[in-house]
């Protein structure tokens, strides 16, 4: 049997779904005449527009997601007109079931290993069992059962890509902006959706200080419509410094991408823009919370990509004990700064700034 068609089902937010792109990549270079479908969440699906491993995405609208009758009748028109050869099911939840449910006679119905999906799935993955292995690994294991086909090309570069033009309508932006390409510019995400996941603020202000008298650099603050009120007041907070940019929106996820295509480096707390971050080959240091599995949410072992946590600091006896709070809260600059100095002295030099600063 050849590979012909393939459906990859990757719900949820950006991170998952920029780190699970792998499997279509290496679906490509295994099969390179296999037809890749990817379903995604509509308001996540632009990332992957132009995407060489992707020919066609499927969309779900929070309203199909949650109105259980308009989601089934998608899924089952789906899949009734499409002949799909391999179902990729990366979470394997009861609601993702349905595609294959409703294909039961194609060949490979891959999913992560639940006690519920013996029947829907004819080959299940047991890729969370060992917690040692990140996300982009525990995304390729599940391309295993493909092997019966052929050798498989693996890789672990995870991309995302623009058009030459939206990157130099973006940069026409930031240029009118005031942003000074000759110099060093730091995309810095100072804000998160979720309550709780940020770095103590004084902390992080501190940081910036430090990367704007150090390298002269231009800071970009990235930040959402709801964290908008709290980045104006970050930035009177920081006296209006000119090196800060508070008025270059990123509005939509394509402006995002070709923003930090054209940036220097990346600097700020975890969460999806870091990972769209590698997907565009940026350095980046992100600062995780200790309730985020470094490890696993940071794939790769290259240098230009770290992220830094409290763990790092203390051994387990120290930190045990403490809320999650706490244990936050022992993160200092210091160490901080101690880990980002080294990455961002490394592109200063590699791109060859020239700081105004006397």
């Amino acid at each position: 049997m050849s590979v012909k068609k393939v459906l990859v089902i990757r719900f949820r937010r950006i991170g998952d779904a920029v780190l699970s792109v792998v499997i279509c990549s290496s679906i490509r270079k295994s099969f390179p005449e296999a037809e890749i479908h990817y379903v995604l969440n509509d308001h996540i699906a632009p990332l992957f527009e132009n995407h060489p491993d992707i020919d066609k995405i499927i969309t779900f609208s929070d309203e199909e997601n949650n109105h259980f009758f308009k989601y089934l009748r998608k899924v089952r028109q789906l899949m009734k007109t499409e002949r799909y050869d391999v179902i990729i099911d990366t979470r394997a939840t009861i609601k993702t079931l349905w595609f294959s449910a409703f294909s039961l006679r194609t060949k490979y119905r891959i999913g992560t290993s639940k006690f519920y999906n013996h029947f829907f799935h004819n080959y299940r993955v047991r890729n969370h069992v060992n917690d040692d292995l990140d996300e982009v690994v525990r995304n390729l294991l599940l391309l295993r059962p493909l092997e019966r086909e052929r050798k498989l090309i693996m890789t672990t570069d995870f991309r995302l890509y623009v058009t030459e033009q939206e990157m130099a309508e973006f940069k026409s932006y930031m240029e009118q902006k005031g942003i000074n390409f000759s110099r060093f510019i730091v995309v810095c995400t100072p804000f998160t959706r979720v309550a709780g996941k940020a770095w103590d603020m004084a902390k992080m202000k501190e940081i910036f200080s430090r990367i704007i008298q150090r390298y002269d650099a231009q800071l970009i603050f990235n930040y959402s419509r709801i964290e908008k009120e709290a980045a104006l007041a970050l930035y009177e907070d920081m006296g209006k410094d000119e090196h800060i940019f508070i008025d270059i929106e990123a509005d939509s996820l394509r402006k995002l991408v070709s923003m930090l295509e054209i940036a220097d480096f990346f600097f700020g707390n975890e969460g999806g823009p870091r990972h769209i971050a590698q997907a565009c080959h940026l350095p980046s240091l992100a600062i995780y919370p200790p309730w985020v599995e470094l490890p696993k949410w940071l794939p790769s072992n290259d240098l230009c990509y770290q992220g830094v946590t409290p763990f790092d600091m203390f051994p387990d006896q120290v930190i045990e004990g403490r809320t999650e709070k706490e244990m936050f809260d022992l993160l200092t600059v210091e160490y901080v700064w101690e880990r980002l100095q080294p990455m961002m002295d490394k592109v200063f030099i590699d791109c060859a700034f020239v700081s105004n600063k006397k």
